[in-house]
């Protein structure tokens, strides 16, 4: 046992008494089991310290201090005696604390320093089972704050120790544990190690996983993929432990498959473009084309989730692990099951499954399709698109119009169950008859009309008007205009009609030829010039034609457009509804009248020639009536005349 000292008047006054008294309360409270002390201190075991003590037995403090207290010696004992039992500990450090005391708010931890540290409980609410005597790490943030109290926090020194521990799992690969927290966006939420990391949906398990609730409040293995020290992202898989061994399953499965064998799978995951079917352990795909022989729009139509299917290997690719499966292949074509009766001609019933701009496909059997083209659909020859005569999924009746079983190719036919227009057409639109007609459509050589429904009429752009040049029919109506028209011609085997629309009247060209004689004269007014010619507005609304020679003025000048003036007819051409016109030659007429008198006088013999040769060429003129090109066979005979007369002369 330790001795104690009487302190000496001389040292009374190097001797701190509230620091010792300090010294004396403390060093019992922080004695701590695991410092070893060989004998127990004894304060007051000597005589000396004996004579301080009251009769009730209490330390007699004033009168220890009037004496002056403990000695430097003994004073330097008790320190190092103190400190011993002590721990050494710095700041920003994780240290092991033992639990001392647990409540309903907080949890208190001795870590062999002066005083005990403070934790709320929410910190260890991970833990329901922490109880007085339990080790934890705690992570010490000051030794004492302003209150003299040491602050320590458990949160902190799990997410030091955690980042070390998945650090260390990243680098060796190796298997932790974790807890499921709650479902987000795209994957789970783990507790590892203290810290929150991101198990995607995809590396939950090798199948996709519909239902993420069913593993939150579970405990699952895993493995760390990745860490962002940056943003203190951890992401960790599920599915990489299996992996490996579904890597060896499918090495094992892909040795053992071969063309058209036919397996039992489970099917896995379905989506637009088809099926996975899980063949145990490795993954096919049937694709939407290989469902079914008919034509579906989505492949839930023909398979359902977690269902057993059989179904038969088409191709595979061992590098790339990949198997291409299909449904229908189990069963024979519907083309080969086809019946025999199935004959041209013959009316059917189907549904249509697919519209196009050209045609409808119109299931007739199961598997078996057949097109009917948009001009099958009517008689009407203004095509049309499909939408504008049926609907996808609409019951149809048609006919059989071609099969070939060889391509798997069938033609039908709409139109065929409704009666021809063309039939007995002869009776309906006969020639000279007159009738109300659709504008339909346009073309640079006239106007498409329709009389009814599937039968159409061409107008020749020379058979619209009479008395107008039309350049183009629109100029003479629009479409959808309702027109008069009268049947010139019918071809019933070419399906063809050839209307007029002129015809409906008489034609003034008729009375024309007598009002628009050669020789007579017309004002007329010059509306434009086209190079060498002019064009003249005459009466009745005819147009003149005019050189632009026969354009002088009698004062030498040339007429102008807009201009109106006399102008005399040269050339009345009633077949190509031509009018020649000159007013030059409204002028020169009356010169030629007032010099008839002197070239009356003239001797004849001139160079000139005499003016009966010149009234003999315009009586025949007026007498002969002009060719056309209808006229070869005159002019034919003509020159075999002239020819003839040639080779008189020259015998």
């Amino acid at each position: 046992m330790a001795e104690s000292k009487k302190v000496k008047a001389a040292d009374a006054e190097n001797i701190d008494p509230i620091e010792n008294i300090n010294e004396e309360i403390v060093t019992p409270a922080v004695e701590k089991e695991e410092i070893a002390i060989e004998e127990p201190l004894d304060l007051y075991s000597t005589a000396d310290d004996a004579a301080y003590m009251t009769s009730t037995g209490e330390f007699n403090w004033d009168a220890y201090e009037a004496a002056g207290g403990y000695s430097t010696e003994d004073r330097t004992r008790f320190d190092s005696i103190y400190e011993n039992t002590l721990s050494t500990i710095a700041e920003k450090e994780v240290v092991d604390g033992t639990v001392v005391l647990v409540n309903k708010k907080e949890v208190v931890v001795n870590i062999g320093y002066k005083s005990e540290g403070v934790i709320p409980v929410t910190e260890f609410r991970y833990n329901p089972d922490l109880k007085a005597g339990d080790v934890v790490p705690v992570y010490v943030e000051l030794q004492e704050d302003k209150n003299g109290q040491l602050k320590v926090s458990h949160k902190t020194a799990r997410v030091f120790s955690a980042w070390g521990n998945v650090n260390r799992a990243l680098e060796t690969g190796e298997i932790i544990k974790g807890d499921v927290k709650c479902r987000t966006k795209g994957g789970l939420i783990v507790d590892v190690f203290g810290i929150e990391a991101f198990l995607p949906g995809s590396q939950i398990d090798v199948k996709p996983i519909r239902d993420y609730d069913v593993y939150v409040g579970k405990v699952m293995e895993l493995k760390v993929v990745k860490i962002n020290n940056e943003f203190k992202n951890v992401v960790v898989s599920h599915k990489a432990l299996i992996e490996a061994e579904l890597e060896e399953q499918k090495k094992q499965i892909m040795s053992g498959l071969e063309k058209g064998q036919v397996l039992e799978g489970v099917v896995k995951n379905i989506t637009s473009y088809g099926v996975f079917v899980d063949l145990g352990g490795v993954d096919g795909l049937i694709h939407i084309t290989d469902l079914s022989w008919g034509r579906i729009n989505h492949p839930e139509e023909v398979v359902q989730l977690d269902t057993k299917i059989n179904v038969v290997i088409l191709d595979f690719d061992d590098e790339k692990k990949r198997i291409a499966l299909g449904l229908k292949q189990l069963s024979s074509h519907p083309w080969d099951a086809l019946q025999e009766s199935l004959q041209v001609g013959q009316k059917v019933k189907g549904k249509v499954v697919v519209l196009a701009d050209y045609g409808a496909f119109v299931e007739v059997a199961p598997g078996v399709e057949g097109l009917i083209h948009v001009s099958e659909m009517s008689w009407s020859s203004h095509l049309r698109s499909a939408q504008d005569f049926l609907k996808v999924g609409e019951e149809v009746e048609c006919v059989v119009l071609n099969v070939d079983k060889d391509e798997r190719k069938l033609s039908l036919g709409m139109k065929q169950l409704m009666q021809d227009p063309w039939e007995g057409i002869e009776g309906r639109f006969p020639v000279e008859s007159k009738h109300k007609a659709k504008v339909r459509a346009f073309t640079n050589f006239g106007v498409f009309c329709e009389l009814a429904d599937g039968i159409d009429g061409l107008i020749h752009i020379s058979d619209l008007s009479w008395s107008k040049k039309i350049k183009h029919p629109s100029e003479f109506c629009a479409i959808g205009d309702e027109i008069e028209v009268v049947v010139l011609e019918l071809d019933k085997d070419n399906r063809r009609i050839s209307l007029g629309h002129k015809q409906l009247e008489e034609n003034p060209w008729d009375v024309f030829e007598t009002v628009f004689a050669e020789g007579t004269r017309h004002q007329g007014t010059i509306v434009k010039k086209e190079g060498s010619h002019a064009i003249v507005t005459l009466p009745y609304g005819l147009e003149g034609f005019c050189v632009n020679k026969n354009l002088k003025k009698e004062d030498g000048s040339t007429a102008k457009v807009e201009e109106t003036l006399d102008f005399i007819v040269l050339e009345f051409n009633k077949n190509q509804r031509k009018i020649s016109v000159s007013h030059t030659g409204t002028w020169k007429e009356e010169e030629a009248g007032a010099e008839a008198p002197k070239k009356a006088a003239r001797p004849a013999g001139k160079k000139e020639g005499s003016n009966e040769s010149s009234s003999a060429v315009k009586a025949v003129n007026a007498q002969v009536e002009k060719s056309t090109l209808g006229d070869l066979s005159v002019l034919a005979n003509l020159k075999d005349k002239m020819e003839g007369k040639d080779g008189e002369s020259a015998e």
